[in-house]
C-alpha cells in the first residue's frame, strides 16, 4: 500500500521500529462527533492529561495545529471504508507541542454511536520511515487488537487477530470470546479481562498455550496484554486488548528446559543399560509415546571401541545391536516386538546399518504401514504399528566422540499430533546428551575392568599354608565401584614346612597405589624364596623402595620423584610348624593380632620400623611361640582406624571379635570385616587371618652327623628306612642320592656341627645343616673331572632345593613330591 500523505502532518518516517511493541502506545476512543468518549492509561502517561480532562471534550483540541475540515472528512470517509489511516500530528503535552506517531482504525459502533479507535505513539527516532509500513497499522498489524465492552463482547478487532483465531469478523462481533474459541482457554483469559475491568489496572505478556480454528492439529503460545477504557468520569467503560503469537519463542524454551532437565535425568550411573533406560524413560511421555534405545553388542560388553568408526569403511548390512532401554505409555510396553537383552537388527527401511556411520536423523512425519518396503523387511514391526495405531518415527543415530554406539528410535500413537522437523532437533539433543552418557559409562566400564583385572592379577589367586597353616583373607578396597587399592597380602611356602605371611599398606587408592603395591608384593616373593629373615628382608625392600622412588618418571618433577614410593608399610612374618614358632618384623605397620585356643588376645610388641623408603635405619625381628590352633591375624590399618580414627580402640574391637567360637575359619573373616569396616569406607582393608598346625615327631626325624666320610653310609641307610617307614617307597633311590650328596659335601668342605633332618609334609624335604656360611656353588663339570656333579644331580631330581642361612651357619635343602 502507498504511504497516506492527506494526513494532519507528514507521512511517518521509515526504519527498522518494533511495530510488535505497542504495549505502552496511548489509546483513546472518538466519536464520530469528534468528542473523546474513552482514555486509557497510556494516553494519561503520554500527553499527561487524566480522563477527567479529556473525555466528553472535542479531540481537536488536543492539536497542536488546527487540522484542515476537508483533511479530516476525508480520513473520515477512509476509516468508514474500514481502510484505516496513519499519520504524524503534533499534540499538546504540558503546553509544548509534541509530535507523535498517529494511528486511527476503521469505523465500528459501540451501542448506536460510530466511533474510531486511535493510538499515538511519541516519535523519537531521527530516521525516516516508509508510510507503507504505517499504513493500515491497526487493521493489519502483526500485533492482534480487539475492543470489548463491558460484558466482554466483541465491538472491534483487527485483521491479525481474525486470523489467529480462525473465526470470520462477522461471527466474532457482538459474541464473546469463550463462546468462540472455547478450546483457547475462554473462561480463564475473561476472568483476567474481569479482573482489568474491576481494577482499571493493565495486564501484560500474559501467556497461555491455546487451540484455534486457523490451526487445529496444533497448540500455540500467545503473548497478550490487557488495557482498560476509561471516561471522563474515570469509569471503565472499556478494555482493549493486544496479542502475539509466541509459539516459536515458547517452543524454544520449552525445548531448553526440556534439554536441562535431561541433564539431570539421564546419565545418573556409569551403567550403559540404565542410561539407555533412562533416555527412554524420559522421553515417555514427555516427548514421544513409545522409545526404544538399541546399543551395538561391543558397547554393552565394554569391549574395544564400538562396532566400527566412521572411518572405518562401509557398516554391515544388519549391525549387532541389543535393545538397551524402551519405555511406552502403555503398561507392559506391547508395542515392542522385542525385550531388553534380545538381539535387534532394526533401521527404518529403506535405510541400512551406514545410517549409524552417517549419523543422519530419519524422520518420517507419517507412518504408512502398507509401504511395501517396510511389510518386506519389518513385518512384525507392521503388524504393531497397525495394532497400536504408530503414526509418526523419528530415528537418531547414538554417537559420541567419532563412536558409533547405536539408535535410539521416538514414536507417537496416542499422541494425535505428528512430529515436526522442530521435534527431531529436540531429539538429536536428547540422544546426544544421553550418548555422550552412554560412551562415558562404557569408556568406565571398560578401565575399571582393566582396573580390576589388574588388581587381581597383582593379588593372590589362592592362598595356600599347606599342612603348617589353614589360611583365609578379606580384601575390600575403599572405592567399591572401582575394587582398586594399595593394601596387599601373601602367604609364600618356603622350604621345611614353613609358611611366610606378608601384608602391606600403600598410602593412596587407585591404579598408581595398586600398580606400587604389585611391584612391592613382587619383591617381597623374590626376597623371601632367598629365605632371608624377616628383619633382612625388610631391609632389602626399604633399599629397593629408595631406588624406586629415585626413578624419574614421564612427566613428572624432580620433587614428585622423590615422595614416589613413600608412604609403605609392611609386616613380615615367618611361622615354623615344627617348632611353632614365628618370627616377625614390621617397617610401621601395626602389629599382628594373636588369638591362643584358650581365647587369649594379645598384640604381641614388636619394634615399630620406619616406613618403607625413609631409609638409613634398622629393622628389628622377634620370635613369638604359636601354640597349635591359634588364630593369627595380620591386617591394614583400615580395618582398625574406624570413623574415630582411635586405633587402639579399634585392634580391642578386633580382639574381641576374633574371640568368637565360630570354627569356621573364612565366616569368622568376613564377620570381623563387615562389623569392623564403617560406612562410606574411608580406606582400604586387608585381612589376612591363619590357623597354626604343627608337624608332630611322627613326622620329623633327624641324625647328628659326625665328620667322618664314614658315617655316610649310615646316615643314608637310617634315611632310606625312615623314608620307608612313611610309607614312601618310590622316593627311597632319590633321596638316598641326595643325603649322600649333601651330607657328603658337608663334610668336605663345611665345619661341624652337621645335622640331617627328614620332614614329611605336603613336600619331603631333605636338611643338611651344617657351621659355614659359605655358599654352595652349582657348576657343570667336565666330562674329565671326577666330582663337582653333586648339587648339580640333586637339582635334578628334586622338586626345588636352596640354602638358607643361620645364626650358626647354614642350610641345604632339597624338596621333593610325595606320589
Amino acid at each position: 500500500m502507498a504511504p497516506v500523505r492527506d494526513g494532519f502532518g507528514t507521512p511517518p518516517p521509515e526504519g527498522p521500529r518494533d511495530l510488535l511493541d505497542a504495549a505502552d502506545d496511548a489509546v483513546a476512543l472518538v466519536s464520530a462527533s469528534g468528542k473523546v468518549i474513552g482514555w486509557t492509561r497510556g494516553a494519561e502517561t503520554l500527553l499527561g492529561r487524566t480522563s477527567a480532562q479529556v473525555v466528553g471534550r472535542p479531540a481537536a483540541n488536543l492539536l497542536a495545529m488546527p487540522g484542515d475540515p476537508v483533511r479530516v472528512a476525508r480520513i473520515a470517509e477512509r476509516c468508514r471504508a474500514g481502510m484505516g489511516w496513519s499519520g504524524r500530528v503534533a499534540l499538546w503535552r504540558d503546553g509544548d507541542p509534541l509530535e507523535v506517531g498517529l494511528r486511527v482504525s476503521g469505523s465500528f459502533h459501540v451501542g448506536e454511536d460510530e466511533c474510531f479507535l486511535i493510538s499515538a505513539r511519541e516519535e523519537r527516532q531521527q530516521w525516516t520511515m516508509g508510510q507503507s509500513v504505517l499504513d493500515g497499522f491497526l487493521t493489519r498489524s502483526p500485533v492482534g487488537m480487539a475492543v470489548m465492552d463491558l460484558e466482554l463482547r466483541y465491538v472491534w478487532l483487527n485483521d491479525t487477530l481474525e486470523r489467529f483465531g480462525g473465526v470470520p469478523r462477522e461471527q466474532r462481533l457482538g459474541r464473546r470470546l469463550s463462546e468462540l474459541l472455547p478450546g483457547l482457554q475462554g473462561e480463564t483469559l475473561e476472568g483476567v479481562m474481569r479482573k482489568v475491568l474491576t481494577t482499571g489496572v493493565p495486564v501484560t505478556d500474559y501467556e497461555y498455550m491455546g487451540w484455534s480454528w486457523a490451526d487445529p492439529h496444533r497448540q500455540h503460545a500467545y503473548s497478550t496484554s490487557f488495557f482498560p477504557l476509561v471516561d471522563v468520569g474515570n469509569s471503565v467503560t472499556g478494555l482493549c486488548y493486544m496479542v502475539m503469537d509466541v509459539t516459536e519463542r515458547w517452543n524454544a524454551r520449552q525445548l531448553l528446559s526440556l534439554v536441562s532437565e535431561a541433564g539431570t535425568g539421564i546419565g545418573s550411573t556409569l551403567d550403559v543399560m540404565r542410561t539407555a533406560q533412562e533416555l527412554a524413560d524420559f522421553a515417555v511421555p514427555r516427548f514421544a509415546d513409545f522409545v526404544i534405545v538399541d546399543l551395538l553388542e561391543p558397547v554393552l560388553s565394554g569391549e574395544g571401541q564400538g562396532a566400527w568408526l566412521p572411518d572405518a569403511g562401509p557398516a554391515p548390512a544388519r549391525p549387532v545391536m541389543r535393545r538397551a532401554g524402551m519405555s511406552s505409555v502403555r503398561p507392559g510396553c506391547p508395542e515392542a516386538v522385542a525385550q531388553i537383552g534380545d538381539k535387534v537388527d532394526f533401521v527404518p527401511p529403506p535405510h541400512d546399518a551406514n545410517l549409524l556411520v552417517d549419523g543422519e536423523s530419519i524422520f518420517i512425519p507419517v507412518l504408512d504401514p502398507s509401504d511395501p518396503l517396510w511389510i518386506t523387511e519389518q513385518p512384525a514391526r507392521v503388524a504393531s504399528i497397525r495394532e497400536f495405531g504408530l503414526h509418526s518415527l523419528i530415528s537418531v543415530p547414538m554417537r559420541a566422540r567419532n563412536t558409533v554406539l547405536g539408535l535410539a528410535t521416538f514414536t507417537r500413537s496416542l499422541n494425535p499430533t505428528s512430529f515436526q522437523q522442530d521435534d527431531v532437533l529436540l531429539a538429536r539433543e536428547l540422544v546426544a546428551r544421553a550418548a555422550l552418557c552412554v560412551d562415558n559409562a562404557r569408556r568406565y566400564t571398560r578401565e575399571h575392568t582393566a582396573a580390576v583385572t589388574l588388581q587381581r592379577s597383582l593379588l593372590p589367586h589362592a592362598l595356600t599354608g599347606g599342612t603348617a597353616l589353614e589360611v583365609v583373607s578379606h580384601y575390600l578396597p575403599a572405592d567399591a565401584s572401582d575394587g582398586v587399592g594399595g593394601d596387599w597380602f601373601d602367604v609364600i611356602p618356603l622350604s621345611g614346612g614353613r609358611v611366610g605371611l606378608v601384608v602391606g599398606d600403600v598410602v593412596g587408592h587407585g591404579i598408581a597405589a595398586a600398580a606400587t603395591m604389585g611391584r612391592l608384593r613382587t619383591a617381597v616373593q623374590t626376597l623371601a624364596d632367598m629365605d632371608l629373615p624377616p628383619d633382612e628382608l625388610l631391609a632389602h625392600l626399604d633399599d629397593l623402595v629408595l631406588r624406586l622412588s629415585e626413578e624419574p618418571t614421564t612427566g613428572q618433577t624432580a620433587d614428585q620423584t622423590v615422595t614416589a614410593f613413600l608412604g609403605a608399610t609392611c609386616l613380615y612374618a615367618v611361622y615354623d610348624p615344627v617348632t611353632q614358632r614365628c618370627t616377625l618384623a614390621r617397617a610401621g605397620h601395626p602389629p599382628p593380632v594373636v588369638v591362643t585356643p584358650d581365647r587369649h588376645v594379645s598384640f604381641p610388641e614388636l619394634p615399630a620400623g620406619p616406613p618403607l623408603g625413609l631409609g638409613g635405619m634398622a629393622f628389628e625381628a622377634t620370635e613369638i611361640e604359636l601354640p597349635e590352633n591359634s588364630v593369627f591375624g595380620l591386617y591394614t590399618d583400615g580395618l582398625v582406624e574406624g570413623t574415630d580414627r582411635d586405633i587402639e580402640r579399634g585392634m580391642s574391637r578386633l580382639g574381641y571379635l576374633l574371640c568368637s567360637p565360630d570354627s569356621d575359619l573364612e565366616s569368622l573373616c568376613a564377620d570381623v570385616v563387615r562389623r569392623l569396616v564403617p560406612a562410606p569406607q574411608p580406606d582400604d582393608v586387608a585381612l589376612l587371618l591363619a590357623r597354626t598346625h604343627a608337624l608332630g615327631p611322627g613326622q620329623v626325624a633327624s641324625w647328628d652327623v659326625p665328620l667322618d666320610p664314614a658315617a655316610v653310609g649310615d646316615i643314608r641307610a637310617g634315611a632310606m628306612r625312615q623314608v620307608e617307614a612313611w610309607n614312601c617307597p618310590e622316593l627311597v633311590m632319590t633321596t638316598e642320592l641326595i643325603v649322600s650328596k649333601l651330607v657328603t659335601n658337608a663334610i668336605r668342605y663345611a665345619s661341624g656341627p652337621v645335622r640331617l633332618r627328614l620332614l614329611r609334609d605336603a613336600r619331603l624335604t631333605c636338611e643338611v645343616a651344617d657351621g659355614s656360611s659359605t655358599a654352595p656353588r652349582l657348576r657343570h663339570a667336565r666330562s674329565t673331572d671326577e666330582g663337582g656333579r653333586g648339587l648339580f644331580l640333586v637339582a635334578q631330581i628334586s622338586h626345588r632345593w636352596g640354602v638358607r642361612y643361620t645364626h650358626g651357619g647354614k642350610i641345604i635343602w632339597a624338596e621333593q613330591e610325595i606320589p
